[in-house]
């Protein structure tokens, strides 16, 4: 008998099986022993030899501590297996079930209660060498000298467990690449939303929870500044080549931006960087960022859009290695340019879609008259492009001083939201004016602009109507021609009454065919006319006939004194949430025998939409003045000289178009200027001989100013008090 000391080399047991230390099995019973082997001709050891495992039989004393074994039989299987001789394997084979001489509490209970067991080991060898073995006990019944009998299979398991170990790898590289996937999918949820204002807030803050402590984009514009949404990219941003090249010192996050490759730089803050440079200034801002660490290196990524970076993402890499990394290296890298590059995908459409939409924008604001000023009556004209439909449409007005006190006014509708619509547009507009001035009656001028059309070959359809105003013999009353090609009647405000002027109609423009006919009324001092495209009537609630009925029913409420009174009033009532694009023209014939501000009750708001043309100043002049006679304001000096001033400023400075707006405040008047240029007014010092330069110094003498950016440019706003206190003003009237 051998026991468990003797000198054979002893099996380890594996740390951490995979599927547990021991298995058992449910024993076998009684009725369920086959035929003893001799039974059917075949001697046991045969039997034995004929298992595909190698195996041993042992006798196991479990009535002793520690249990006694010793060596029934051993297969020349596994003699070959581990390179011992049987003769060998006899005193070292019970090794097999032990560990440094102990079975394992769970095998000895197992065995104990004779149930099937399976133990992994690590055989040895005789070269030295061991491998990884399936040990597996099964009961033969009682043996000799009342010892327990055992048939023990060792099963190579070398394979089984490297596959296990492989499979858990695979199952865990899946898992961290679910991880980021799953981030990554997210972020394009974020970044749908293109409108946000939060989105690189949102994108940041969910890097922090799943795989960095901390994380902010960065761009450059006229300084380095963090970003948080989108559009916060700049347009006007510095030359970093000529930056570089003065200042000749390395600054990795200049050469972040200039190379358009994808690549991760890592900065360390504790190492000072040099002044001047982005890099420094980076440092700064994230050094004043209260959620930033406070030590350790910072990864910074090149947010990439299509042909240049756009911003860098600045991100504090976890502890690798830790329980606060979840993902490896290599592998966090990977998910954080993912990243980048999603978000540098989403800021270049977002950027191309904005040039895209400045030029459609640009194109139809070139092609949409300015209005002049038209002596003897007051006009009053205004266009806003839909916002949903990314502020590019076909409709447009035009107001013509065609000499010899007649005015002409256009106001048309080409179908769509789109570029081609505003070429369309162009393209109407050029030929409406040519025929404009060759003919005078409105009926011809629609007939030559069918036959045009049609050759032509306009893609897109569109209703207009054209009306002449001239005053008639005597000069107490004038003259309206009109004819309409499937347009919106005009409505005639005349003694607190309105009508519709409906005749005169016919088909769409270009699908004529027959000859056009032209409406006459006659209108008095007073009267207004109103021409409007169907943005201003048109709601998913309403009819076309109903919101028409609005517009007549509104325009006979008002009593503003002016026609940009009643414009106004017209927008407040009609288009305060317009579904659609609005083209307006109000004109009205002043009365100068009746009292402009008696008992009205109107908004005390004016706007303007004027062109980058000298000739604008005087028209801002102009429509000051009669803004303040509307509202009984006699005090107008400084406001007429403060409008020009800073309509001026927007003329030289700015491009796109001007907008003034006026408001009158209870306790002075309000003008404002629109431009597109983004670039905050600067107030210059005086010299002598300088010539210019001196208008906001005018303004600050007259009045309080300011300015404040929009998503167009900029406004530059000043408040110009009267000499009377226009609060008592207000209260006496």
């Amino acid at each position: 008998m051998t026991g468990p000391d003797s000198g054979a080399p002893a099996p380890v047991d594996s740390p951490t099986p995979p599927d547990g230390t021991v298995r058992t099995h449910p024993a076998r019973r009684a009725e369920d022993v086959p035929e003893r082997p001799e039974a059917l001709g075949v001697r046991s050891s045969e039997l034995l030899e004929a298992l595909p495992d190698p195996t041993y039989v042992v006798d196991v004393d479990l009535s002793t501590q520690p249990a006694g074994y010793r060596v029934v039989w051993v297969s020349s299987s596994l003699a070959e297996m581990t390179g011992y001789s049987v003769a060998e394997l006899r005193d070292s084979a019970p090794e097999l079930v032990t560990s440094r001489g102990r079975s394992s509490p769970a095998l000895r209970e197992a065995l104990v209660a004779g149930l099937p067991v399976s133990v992994v080991r690590s055989v040895p060898r005789r070269d030295g060498t061991s491998y990884r073995a399936t040990v597996s006990f099964s009961p033969l019944g009682p043996g000799a000298g009342g010892w327990d009998r055992w048939l023990v299979t060792v099963r190579d398991a070398t394979e089984e467990l490297a596959s296990a170990v492989l499979a858990e790898e695979r199952a865990a590289v899946e898992e961290r690449a679910q991880r980021g996937l799953s981030l990554v999918a997210r972020v394009s949820d974020i970044l749908a939303d293109v409108d946000s204002a939060t989105a690189l807030v949102e994108i940041s803050a969910l890097l922090e929870r799943r795989i960095v402590p901390w994380a902010a984009f960065y761009a450059d514009g006229t300084e380095l500044q963090k970003l948080t949404d989108l559009a916060g990219i700049s347009y006007h941003r510095r030359d970093l080549r000529r930056q570089a090249r003065l200042r000749g010192v390395p600054d990795p996050v200049v050469g972040l931006f200039l190379d358009t490759r994808m690549q991760t730089v890592v900065v360390d803050p504790r190492e000072p960087a040099e002044e001047g440079t982005l890099t420094g200034e980076l440092l700064a801002l994230v050094a004043r960022d209260g959620s930033a660490p406070d030590d350790g290196p910072l990864w910074l990524l090149p947010v990439l859009g299509r042909k240049a970076v756009l911003a860098v993402l600045a991100v504090r890499p976890p502890d690798l290695g830790t329980e606060e990394s979840t993902l490896p290296a290599g592998e966090l890298t990977t998910v954080l340019e993912l990243v980048a590059r999603r978000v540098g995908m989403a800021m270049d459409n977002l950027q191309l879609y904005d040039r895209e939409h400045r030029l459609a924008e640009t194109l139809q604001r070139a092609m949409l008259p300015e209005q002049s000023h038209v002596e003897g009556v007051d006009v009053w004209s205004y266009y806003a492009p839909s916002s949903e439909h990314a502020q590019v449409g076909g409709d447009w007005y035009d107001v013509l001083d065609m000499g010899e006190g007649r005015v002409g006014v256009v106001v048309g509708d080409v179908v769509g939201h789109d570029v081609e619509a505003a070429a369309a547009m162009g393209q109407l507009r050029s030929v409406v004016r040519a025929y404009a001035a060759e003919f005078v009656e409105p009926g011809k001028v629609l007939g030559r602009v069918d036959r045009l059309v049609a050759s032509m070959r306009i893609a897109r359809p569109a209703s207009f109507v054209y009306a002449t105003l001239h005053p008639r013999p005597g000069g107490e009353t004038w003259d309206v021609a009109y004819s309409r090609a499937g347009h919106l009647p005009i409505v005639h405000v005349s003694g607190g009454r309105a009508t519709q002027l409906e005749g005169a109609n016919g088909p769409l423009v270009g699908f004529g065919g027959r000859p056009r006919h032209t409406g006459h009324a006659v209108v008095r001092p007073g009267d207004v006319l109103v021409f409007y495209t169907d943005g201003l009537v048109e709601r998913r609630d309403r009819s076309m006939r109903d919101g028409v009925a609005a517009l007549v029913s509104a325009a006979e409420r008002i009593d503003a004194p002016d026609a940009a009174g009643i414009g106004e009033e017209l927008l407040q009532q009609l288009a305060d949430a317009p579904e659609d694009d609005i083209a307006v023209v109000v004109l009205r014939v002043p009365d100068p025998a009746s009292d402009p501000t008696h008992s009205w009750s109107g908004p005390r708001e004016r706007r303007w939409q004027m062109p980058m043309d000298p000739r604008t100043i005087a028209r801002a002049r102009h429509a000051v003045l009669r803004a303040c006679e509307a509202w009984d304001i006699e005090d107008t000096a400084a406001a007429e000289l403060v409008a020009s001033e800073l309509v001026a400023n927007a003329v030289m400075h700015g491009w796109g178009r001007v907008d003034l707006r006026l408001r009158d405040t209870g306790d002075g008047l309000r003008i404002e200027v629109e431009d597109a240029n983004p670039s905050p007014p600067v107030v210059r010092e005086g010299r002598v001989g300088r010539v210019g330069g001196f208008g906001l110094h005018i303004i600050s003498r007259l009045a309080e100013w300011g300015w404040r950016p929009t998503p167009a440019g900029k406004v530059v706003w000043a408040r110009v008090r009267g000499k009377e206190p226009w609060g008592e003003r207000s209260a006496q009237r």
